[in-house]
């Protein structure tokens, strides 16, 4: 039996998919923990090692939350997701069933405003006291798109070459003076 096999088996209510290798199992908000801690104890999938978790937004649709298990017998993973709405973004936490899942809770909480209900210590890990809002929200208008990129201008006034961020796919014209 494949891993999306078995996973299918494992999570009936879930909606398993496979993508560049990925298999990927999409779980409803309600029955996040259960899924969590079915694929955990599952002998042939044996998602025994808490990789990551993480969030994205999916705006203006709302959040989608990740977690990614691994085997260490079996050398593979597994993806388990579900999506949460952008009004009130609340989840179960995972911090019973991992422990290490407490630092990444308290930070997709902290970049996205994602509430996990049951964490024992939710509270900012990377932003400075008093930071207002979620940095990683779509709708935050990052302040470096506010103004032009510092080389878009020359500060000295010189005429010659014009001064292009790095990367820039834009060539250099043949026989530019610098």
């Amino acid at each position: 039996m494949s891993i999306s096999e078995r996973l299918a088996t494992v999570l009936p209510g879930a909606t398993v998919s496979t993508s560049y290798g990925v298999v990927t199992a999409d779980v409803p908000p309600a029955d996040w923990v259960a899924a969590v801690t079915a694929v955990r104890d599952d002998p042939e999938l044996d998602g025994s090692y808490f990789d990551v978790l993480l969030a994205v937004d999916e705006h203006p649709r709302g959040f989608d939350v990740v977690v990614r298990l691994w085997s260490v017998a079996g050398r593979h993973g597994v993806h388990l997701r579900t999506s949460l709405p952008r009004e009130d973004p609340r989840l179960a936490s995972l911090v019973a069933v991992f422990a290490g899942a407490s630092w990444h809770e308290r930070e997709a909480a902290e970049m996205f405003g994602i509430a996990f209900d049951g964490h024992p210590h939710l509270v900012p890990l990377l932003l400075p006291d008093g930071f207002d809002g979620h940095p990683l929200r779509k709708e935050r208008v990052l302040a470096a798109r506010q103004v032009p990129w510092p080389g878009a201008v020359d500060p000295a006034g010189k005429t010659g070459r014009r001064l292009q961020p790095p990367g820039s796919p834009v060539p250099v014209p043949p026989g530019d003076p610098l």
